[in-house]
């Protein structure tokens, strides 16, 4: 994917993101936070529907029917996702402690989060298979260590992938390696400037073979750009926001 038309887009979305009114910046800001939980929590067996993700998380209703675990998955996403944003905002950047604490909000009344995994761990249905827990955290030091050699190297876009690509690969935790991985992904576009992306629960097998692609081949491109598709939508949101905003003041 070329990435031209792309920072295009980026820059003329900051020069002009503040015309959108607060209240109306809050509310897309409200319905990504909500698609995004209910996406990310669906892709890994979630069963509330949308609009049951949206009357936990702004309403504190829980839905009929559905047990403690799905609901704390979802209340759990939401609180991970706020302290993902509140840690960018302070310009703190990813590091090993921050994804520690990630997983431990994901996991919280679930499982101890936090703790990478000493036993082996298997993806149905995948062809990659995980490495095992010694291996595992050896391949993890080598990825803190690249968070800061390849965020020079590679286009936000591609090194956005690439965290969520390499972290899934190695799998450190038992549970949880997903939503965590998706929200480091949206860690590093939030940090580079760019909107945060929800990857649709409808497109899941295209999204898993994007990942196996790269954690079989090493090929980072197909997953890259569906990031940047995703990216492109986004910011297509506000860019109409804006359009038609200049336009009605002119």
């Amino acid at each position: 994917m070329r990435y031209e038309s792309l920072e295009q887009k980026l820059a003329f979305y900051q020069k002009y993101k503040n015309l959108i009114p607060q209240a109306l910046m809050k509310n897309y800001e409200a319905a990504f936070r909500v698609e995004y939980t209910h996406n990310s929590t669906a892709i890994e067996g979630n069963t509330l529907s949308l609009l049951e993700t949206k009357m936990l998380l702004e309403d504190a209703v829980s839905p009929n029917g559905k047990n403690l675990r799905e609901i704390y998955e979802v209340v759990n996403h939401g609180k991970a996702f706020a302290y993902a944003s509140k840690c960018v905002a302070e310009g703190k950047g990813l590091d090993k402690n921050v994804v520690k604490d990630l997983h431990a909000i994901l996991m919280e009344n679930i499982m101890q989060g936090g703790i990478y995994r000493n036993v082996n761990v298997y993806i149905s249905g995948a062809r990659h298979t995980p490495p095992p827990p010694t291996e595992a955290h050896h391949q993890l030091e080598i990825f803190y260590d690249d968070i800061i050699t390849n965020r020079e190297k590679l286009h936000p876009i591609e090194y956005a992938a690439w965290t969520h690509a390499e972290f899934v690969k190695i799998h450190p935790f038992i549970d949880g390696n997903g939503r965590t991985s998706r929200l480091l992904m949206n860690y590093q576009l939030a940090a580079a400037g760019y909107l945060p992306v929800s990857i649709p629960v409808e497109h899941r097998f295209a999204y898993f073979e994007t990942l196996e692609t790269y954690a079989c081949e090493g090929d980072l491109t197909p997953f890259a750009n569906l990031v940047g598709s995703l990216e492109e939508a986004q910011l297509d949101l506000y860019i109409v926001a804006i359009e038609q905003i200049r336009a009605s003041s002119e």
